[in-house]
């Protein structure tokens, strides 16, 4: 577990490590997988997670077994890299592939661009892994080039035309997910559910949902609070490429042929440009990442493949998909402010204060009557006079877009020019300001509602998906 920081200095001091280094990575007969990791020779941290096995005797390839365990430990080491940030990583266990390598770069770098930002730090960290043989071992610091690497923009990676007959769906307890889960349950193909934790919303959409669910549990090392309140750097970091690897490890273990996230076209829009990079909330949400993350397991003989379900579609027209099912109204939560508050408060679906909230409910007010939101989320929030900066700011009215899981600053538009022409919503006193001091300052074409629905062309959805994918989320 992490030991004390250097026992001389009552703070942790980030400047005084040079190196972060992958240690060792084991999985077990039953599913226990253990990274180990640390900084320097001083601070050493152990990460967790217990993988749903539900045939131990079913044979995987050894090798594939061992490349998503590598893939696994290289990107949730991002955790604990990122409270001293060091110049240099050290991959001693062995250096990453070229595709590998492409991706932690990116997670290391502009995945914790918003941590970067919020910090105010002098710019991005640029750590190395290095591929070659000789340098397999080390890397060195780069210093940020003025944008993000033009190499690094990846380009859809075609796997041929697999049968896909087993499809594994990340579930996280909101909309997305459960719009994912059915479009692939609409393709005839076996499908199961997979999160990391049971937070309510999650068991309360498996039970909806009514498919098995395979359940993994993590361990973050539990000295890393210690060393936060010690003044370790903390803040946000890609969080989604370590549950697409977790949900890649678990997919081989138990026989699924392919991972569908629940990630949007919305997630690849950024937050902020901010010393010449453009600062993503969603970076590992996005499209780009997602191209890298299939790349490197493509490096990997008989891999699952992964891809989003969703990523030829808004938000917008999520919400709308979302809307139409309605059997999930009472099972859902996005609120991520819910789920950094005490365990005890998980049961409880929305704070009804937060960027999460509003935009959720922005995005669904089109598509919804009044009283069905109200009784979701317990209040209704475009006629909270006090709610109004928040949704202004949705559309970067005020600042920019906030650090949270919400859409582009179009999507808001859009929905807030649906919701001017809608007698169930016009009225609202939110949506009257809204149209009155945010659509005003606008160009006519701004957020154009068919533009924002429309489904885009740029994704890797398989072609055995695509009518699916078209039919649940288009017009």
């Amino acid at each position: 577990m992490a030991a004390d920081a250097k026992r001389s200095r009552p703070l942790f001091e980030a400047s005084a490590f040079e190196s972060f280094r992958f240690l060792t990575r084991e999985l077990d007969a039953r599913g226990r997988v253990t990274l180990r990791y640390a900084l320097d020779d001083a601070i050493f941290f152990v990460e967790e997670f217990d993988l749903p096995v539900e045939d131990v005797s079913r044979k995987v390839d050894d090798a594939q077994l061992d490349g998503l365990l590598s893939l696994l430990h290289w990107v949730a080491g991002v955790s604990y890299f990122k409270t001293a940030l060091p110049p240099v990583v050290s991959c001693e266990t062995g250096a990453p592939a070229p595709a590998a390598a492409a991706l932690l770069e990116a997670l290391y770098s502009e995945g914790l661009g918003e941590l970067a930002y919020v910090n105010r730090l002098d710019a991005l960290p640029r750590p190395v892994f290095a591929t070659a043989p000789a340098m397999s071992t080390v890397g060195s610091y780069q210093p940020p080039p003025p944008a993000p690497s033009p190499a690094l923009a990846s380009q859809p990676v075609r796997r041929g035309d697999e049968p896909l007959r087993r499809t594994l769906v990340p579930i996280g307890g909101g909309k997305d997910s459960a719009v994912a889960l059915e479009i692939a349950r609409r393709s005839g193909r076996e499908v199961g559910l997979f999160s990391v934790g049971d937070a309510a919303p999650i068991l309360r959409t498996v039970e909806v949902a009514g498919l098995p669910h395979l359940l993994a549990r993590r361990r973050l090392d539990p000295g890393l609070g210690a060393l936060n309140a010690a003044g370790a750097i903390n803040g946000h970091v890609p969080v989604t490429a370590i549950v697409s690897c977790v949900a890649l490890l678990t997919a081989a273990l138990n026989g699924f042929d392919a991972v569908a996230m629940a990630n949007e076209r919305s997630a690849s829009s950024g937050n902020v440009v901010w010393d010449g990079v453009e600062v993503n909330h969603q970076f590992s949400k996005g499209l780009r990442a997602e191209r890298l993350l299939s790349a490197a397991v493509s490096e990997l003989a008989g891999a699952p493949r992964v891809f989003s379900l969703l990523r030829p579609a808004s938000e917008l027209a999520i919400a709308r998909a979302f809307a139409r099912m309605g059997r999930y109204d009472g099972a859902f939560a996005s609120c991520n402010a819910i789920f950094r508050t005490d365990p005890a408060l998980r049961a409880s679906s929305w704070c009804c204060d937060c960027p999460k909230c509003r935009f959720v409910f922005l995005a669904l007010a089109p598509f919804s009557e009044p009283e069905r939101l109200r009784e979701v989320f317990g209040a209704d929030l475009l006629a909270d006079e006090r709610q109004f900066a928040g949704f202004a700011l949705l559309t970067a009215t005020g600042g920019h877009k906030p650090f949270e899981c919400v859409g582009e600053e179009q999507e808001s538009l859009a929905a807030i020019r649906l919701l001017a022409k809608d007698a169930r919503w016009s009225g609202h006193s939110v949506v009257k300001r809204l149209v009155a001091e945010v659509l005003a300052q606008q160009p006519a074409g701004a957020g154009d509602p068919g533009e924002v629905l429309a489904l885009s062309d740029d994704h890797d959805v398989p072609e055995v998906f695509l009518a699916d994918v078209r039919a649940v989320l288009g017009a």
